[in-house]
């Protein structure tokens, strides 16, 4: 009853000023991106395997992209399950951005002399580009939610026929230059991600740390090599309508 909501409430409260004050630390700002990035990386890759299905053809990747609308039914109307986990993604994203942004200016504060030369051997390329990089992905993002999600930047967008929009976005030669360059910056935000989400969770142990490194890279790499896939399959006429 009235207790439990008490409970309930004060629970509640604690949790959100736990939250808060681990955001004011630098070890809490590094493990709110950790973990949003993990968020990310599970949806970067349930969205790469997701595509794959449109070279079992038309039918199948409708079925698959309409099956995103109505998963969680009955319990959940037509498209509100989705929504509800592109919500959750957007906040994901706010606060992998504002955790980067903070440790990035707080970083660059604690600097009393500027470097005098670079140590090329103490920082990968990936990492030097992690912001710029964060920058590049979340503007494609936006475009290419207007491009195939939304259908507001598509020459020739039919609402509900996925493989359609998907082949016809792709057969313009820009936006497929487009997908292919965000790529890049894509590839080394996952490997570093990947790579540093694992010192964030304490996963430090000689039995396995060389193994890290070409795990991240595997990762993505075939992110990377999987989506490059899509528009030259299109390009080349081995996905057409």
């Amino acid at each position: 009853g009235d207790d439990g909501a008490v409970a309930l409430s004060r629970s509640s409260t604690k949790l959100m000023q736990h939250t808060l004050s681990l955001s004011d630390t630098t070890v809490g700002r590094k493990i709110m991106m950790a973990v949003t990035g993990v968020i990310y990386v599970g949806f970067v890759i349930g969205h790469m395997v997701g595509n794959l299905k449109v070279y079992q053809g038309r039918q199948h990747f409708n079925d698959y992209a309409e099956g995103l609308r109505t998963v969680g039914a009955p319990f959940f109307g037509h498209g509100q399950l989705l929504w509800i986990a592109r919500i959750i993604l957007i906040i994901a994203i706010f606060i992998h951005i504002t955790m980067a942004a903070q440790l990035t200016l707080r970083s660059r504060a604690a600097r009393s002399v500027a470097y005098t030369r670079f140590e090329s051997l103490a920082f990968s390329y990936a990492s030097r580009t992690m912001v710029w990089g964060g920058v590049i992905i979340l503007l494609f993002l936006v475009y290419h939610l207007l491009h195939l999600t939304f259908g507001y930047v598509h020459p020739d967008y039919i609402p509900g026929d996925a493989y359609h929009n998907f082949v016809a976005g792709f057969q313009q030669v820009p936006a497929s230059l487009v997908y292919i360059a965000a790529m890049i910056p894509l590839g080394f935000h996952l490997y570093h991600g990947v790579w540093s989400a694992f010192q964030t969770f304490g996963a430090n142990n000689p039995r396995y740390n060389r193994y890290r490194r070409p795990f991240a890279a595997a990762i993505a790499l075939i992110v990377v090599l999987a989506n490059i896939s899509f528009p030259l399959a299109v390009m080349a006429g081995v996905l057409t309508f």
